[in-house]
């Protein structure tokens, strides 16, 4: 799906100010939780990236263990 960046404002600015309820090129869209709100944002900046040649972030946890 081809985002737009004015959609990506949109969703940075509804997260920002806490509301769920985005509208962006006469369309509404209202987000269930925040965490719907940031996945989508994430989502739509992955695949930009992926469509910019730009290589994503990897992300890695640390693990420990005593012995």
């Amino acid at each position: 799906m081809a985002w737009t960046q004015a959609e990506l404002d949109a969703l940075k600015r509804a997260y920002a100010s806490g509301t769920l309820r985005v509208t962006y090129d006469g369309k509404t869209v209202e987000y269930g939780s925040q965490a719907d709100l940031i996945r989508r944002i994430r989502t739509i900046e992955s695949e930009m990236a992926t469509a910019a040649g730009t290589p994503k972030p990897r992300r890695s946890l640390a693990s420990f263990r005593k012995g």
